[in-house]
Formats: C-alpha cells, structure tokens, sequence
C-alpha cells in the first residue's frame, strides 16, 4: 500500500510550544513510517534543528499569511498529502481555503494551541470578529477540530459557536526520550546557578499574557523573606519593560534573563520551583517539562491548561492570576513544603509524544487501523 503523506502546516519552527508540539509529532509520525512534510510559510526557527532528517521541510517562502493561499495551494496539488494538520489561527483557516481551491482529494485537520477568550487578538474587535465569524464559517468544514486540553476547546466552542462534540481535547506530547536523558548541570548564568540560594525558575515568551510583571512583583516580596534569585528563560516583546520594572523594584541583581533556550531541561532539574504566571495557557508545556524533572510548580489558575495538568492543585499550588500577594506566598509555601518528587514525574507520564501521536493518528486517519496507513 502506498505510504500515507501526513503535512504540518505552522508559519515558522521558532521557539513556542505549539511549534515544538509540531516537531515532537513529525518526528514521531515518521518513526513510525509515515511520510511527513513540515510546510513552513518561512523555514525558519531553533526547532528546525530537532526534526529528524526523514522529515521534509517545504519551505512555502512567504513573508505573509494573507500570500501563502496559492503556494499552499501549489504544495497540496504537487505533493497530494493525504492529511493536512493545520495549526493555529489564520492558518487553521487557510487550509480550508487551500483545500477548495486545490481540488485535491485530502483530509483537512484543524488544531488550536491556545484559549481563545484570553488572547491579546482579542483586544482589537476587528480582529476578534475576523477570528470568530472565519472559525464559525470554515472550522465545521474541517475533518477533524483539535484543542490542547479540555478547558481550551470547551473555550473555542463558546467563542467560534462550534458545536462541542465536534472537537477532540488532546494534550499536548511533551515527554519522550529526549526529556529522560542526562543533562548535565548549567553553569550559566553564575547568579542564578551558583550559591546557596534557592532558585527560582520561569520559562516562556516574554509577553503580555505571560504575566511576567505579576511574577516580579511576586519575587519581590518573596526576597524580603527568603534568599532567592529568579531565572526567566524566553524572549519577546516585553524584555524591556520587564528589565525597567525589575530596576524598579530594587531586584535586578536577583533576576536574570539570558534569552531563549532550546534546551532547558538542565535548568528544570536545578531548579527548587518552577513558576507559571500567565493569564491564560491553552495547555501549558513548561508545568509537564517541570514535572518531568521532578520539580514542583506554582502556577496562576488561569484557562485552561494548568488545572488540568495539576490535577485541581493536587499536583502543584494553584493561584489566583494576578494576585501577586497570593503568588508570592504559595511560593514561599512551595519552598518550604516536602515534595514527592517521584509522584510529579509519575504525572509527567500522562503526557507522553506516543500517547499524544496515538490519538492524532485516530483522528488523521479514522477509518482504519493505524497498521493499514504505513
């Protein structure tokens, strides 16, 4: 039987969790003898490095989402892939396009790695009302609707008017082989890796939603009690703001920010706490990194992937999001508490890449086995 073409379509493989969701899966995909393109509008990204070289990168060349319609268009009539995994808004809605006007027989799946109701899109109604009008028109087309946890996609069907049946909650594949291997210990930086203090850890794009200026605020006043430094690895809009108010609060020789690292499994083992801040996480790798580790977590109760990771705190301290007295305390708490470390790994199994690769290929390829498809 002929080998099934499996596409990924993303706009590029920088650094974020949903793109490396995207190299978790092709990896695994091809493993197990499918055929995997990885359709970039641009192939570029830190990420690119980690496919396998079984992986196909079609680099599609545009600059703009609004100009990839036709050269996906191409890429569909060229290459014929028997499934296409679109992911995130507007390409989520440009493959449906594509799909029409390509005229080729295909399964179109559609998979949304955040929750809507709290993305800064949302803050211009121009663009909210292009999001929700194109998710309602084009989604139900789609042959299949993903969202990374189940508060996410009870979210999207609130907010697109979809009809919730229609949409499979499947967490993200976070840990596999390459989470289990030795790392060795990071020496950089000295401030954060080096002395007796307890570390601090946070990991993420430096953005609004993030909530980075509730977490200083929160170290502040946790390093009025306790002998602590903060290490936030990620880059993005917002550095410079973040650098000012840490200056602000009198703890910038506490605090180091050193940028995106492909690689921060080192820095989760080495770390005492691991802090999520964000004001909403459509699923939230960095908790199951951590927990991976064995390294306890403090996170914001924001929508909708972190009450569901943690088990409704069972697994870690829940807060209000926001609440940067209530985030301080629950970290000073978490420092203070014993933690069974084997039992948050043993969490972290609940989101393996095979567990998360069985169920998109069910839903990729329904109609079968997986056996008839390689």
């Amino acid at each position: 039987m002929k080998q099934k073409r499996i596409a990924i379509l993303l706009p590029d493989l920088r650094g974020g969790g949903a793109e490396r969701v995207a190299v978790n899966l092709a990896n695994t995909f091809v493993q197990r003898g499918y055929a995997v393109d990885m359709v970039l509008l641009s192939a570029t990204g830190e990420f690119l490095s980690e496919l396998l070289p079984e992986v196909r990168v079609v680099d599609l060349k545009v600059r703009r989402i609004r100009w990839a319609i036709f050269p996906l268009v191409r890429y569909l009539r060229s290459a014929r892939p028997t499934v296409v995994l679109a992911c995130m808004w507007p390409l989520t809605v440009a493959v449906m396009w594509a799909r029409f006007l390509a005229r080729v027989p295909m399964r179109a799946v559609v998979a949304e790695h955040t929750t809507w109701s709290r993305s800064e899109l949302l803050e211009r109604p121009t663009v909210e009302w292009q999001i929700c009008s194109s998710m309602r028109r084009f989604f139900p087309k789609a042959d299949g609707i993903v969202a990374v946890s189940e508060g996410a996609a009870d979210d999207l069907a609130r907010l697109a008017g979809l009809d919730r049946a229609a949409i499979s909650a499947i967490y993200n594949p976070i840990v596999g082989e390459a989470l289990a291997r030795p790392t060795a210990t990071p020496s950089e930086p000295q401030a954060w890796c080096a002395g007796a203090h307890r570390r601090i850890l946070a990991v993420g794009t430096l953005k609004k939603i993030k909530d980075y200026a509730t977490l200083l605020k929160a170290f502040a006043m946790l390093r009025q009690r306790l002998d602590v430094r903060l290490l936030i690895l990620g880059e993005g809009d917002c550095r410079l703001a973040l650098e000012a108010q840490a200056r602000e609060l009198a703890i910038a020789d506490s605090v180091s920010m050193p940028g995106f690292v492909k690689d921060p499994m080192p820095y989760y083992r080495q770390a005492d706490l691991f802090v999520l801040s964000s004001t909403g996480e459509g699923f939230g790798n960095v908790i199951v990194e951590a927990l991976a580790a064995g390294t306890p977590v403090v996170s914001t109760d924001c929508p909708s992937g972190p009450r569901e990771i943690l088990r409704d705190g069972k697994y870690g301290l829940l807060v209000p999001v926001g609440d940067a007295h209530a985030l301080a305390k629950a970290m000073a708490a978490s420092l203070t508490l014993q933690h069974d470390r084997d039992a948050l790994m043993a969490r972290a199994q609940h989101f393996t890449i095979d567990k998360a690769a069985d169920q998109y290929l069910a839903l990729l390829f329904p109609r079968a086995s997986l056996e008839d498809y390689v």
